[in-house]
């Protein structure tokens, strides 16, 4: 009897170990009932992760805002899911909603079918695709930025701070919202050019995807060697490969042959820092196209707990408002001035971007 009870104790422990290590695997603690606390959100990332310098950290910043605003606790009352791949956006959102969140971002148009699938899922919940819109469902909002009018400003800037006259433009997936950068970048540049009466030309590629820094890093590397000084990076993470080129050349080279990034969604100019062949600090972000993504993200979460969840809406951030904005950054004056004029044109209705 005594080595069958020690036998019995044994299994038991083994089977507690278990449950514990199955328990630790399952993440933070988190409701797993799938009922919902009303000041709850999570977020689910396309696959660069939160951590991208961009599009995905931009909405992550809007909801560690609001969380501290609300005295939430990371984990609890706000979460992110990262996404690696395509298939991890459903499982995501299917382990959001069971986690008890109420409020369910998806970040960028990739996951907009995920979205609508979770949407009719989960009825009680309230739902958010960002960069693209789902209509006929009363659970979810759509949110879009008319990245075209910020890009527009990007252009200018850039047409007043080249010296070569040659400008480039990098972008991840080609898609409609990108063009919508790229469209408003080359819009820019030409109304600049034009009121300056010079010729400056854009040169425009596409990474294919949003991931590969490489293939951005080389393509930078061409454009810069081609005399472009300037580049517009849309791309992601991708894009980080356009800041690696435009800080190798800088580091090589005479001030007088320095390179510039246009940075994209969040302010990158803590990216554009460096040190100069002659060991001086400078920096080469020219300025950022900003998406108000945090704006946005906060602003929907505020919205849902007071119980004024936008569902069935489509809500588009512009110049007004300041739902999309560009830096001062590295401007000279007269570069931020053109700028400042453009964006009041814009608001005004004297300059319509393409797109609007």
């Amino acid at each position: 009897m005594g080595k069958k009870l020690a036998r019995l104790l044994s299994l038991g422990t083994v089977a507690a170990s278990i449950t514990l290590l199955m328990s630790g695997c399952s993440g933070k603690k988190q409701n797993s009932t799938g009922e919902s606390k009303k000041d709850s959100i999570a977020l689910i990332t396309d696959s660069n992760g939160v951590n991208d310098q961009s599009f995905n950290q931009a909405a992550w910043e809007g909801f560690k805002a609001y969380g501290k605003e609300q005295g939430l606790k990371k984990g609890s009352g706000y979460q992110y899911f990262q996404s690696n791949s395509a298939t991890d956006y459903t499982p995501n959102f299917n382990q959001a909603a069971k986690s008890g969140y109420k409020t369910i971002f998806g970040i960028g148009y990739l996951l907009k079918d995920s979205v609508s699938e979770a949407a009719k899922k989960n009825p009680k919940k309230n739902f958010v695709i960002v960069d693209d819109v789902i209509t006929g469902q009363k659970n979810v909002a759509s949110v879009t930025f008319k990245s075209n009018q910020a890009s527009y400003l990007g252009g200018v800037a850039a047409a007043y701070s080249t010296k070569t006259n040659k400008v480039g433009f990098v972008g991840g997936a080609k898609s409609t919202i990108i063009e919508s950068f790229e469209n408003g970048f080359k819009q820019g540049v030409a109304d600049a050019a034009k009121a300056m009466h010079k010729k400056i030309t854009v040169d425009s590629q596409y990474v294919g995807n949003f991931t590969s820094t490489d293939k951005a890093k080389s393509m930078a590397q061409s454009m810069y060697a081609n005399k472009c000084d300037v580049i517009f990076q849309a791309a992601g993470s991708a894009g980080n490969g356009v800041f690696q080129e435009a800080k190798a050349h800088n580091q090589a080279h005479a001030a007088s042959q320095k390179v510039w990034v246009v940075g994209v969604d969040v302010d990158q100019e803590n990216m554009g820092q460096y040190k100069d062949k002659d060991g001086k600090k400078d920096n080469f972000t020219l300025t950022s196209v900003l998406k108000g993504l945090d704006v946005a993200t906060k602003s929907l979460a505020d919205d849902a707990v007071k119980g004024k969840f936008p569902g069935g809406k489509h809500l588009v951030y512009s110049l007004k408002g300041n739902g999309v904005s560009v830096t001062k950054g590295n401007l000279s004056p007269k570069a931020w001035s053109a700028v400042q004029k453009a964006r009041a044109d814009i608001l005004a209705g004297k300059t319509t971007v393409a797109g609007d």
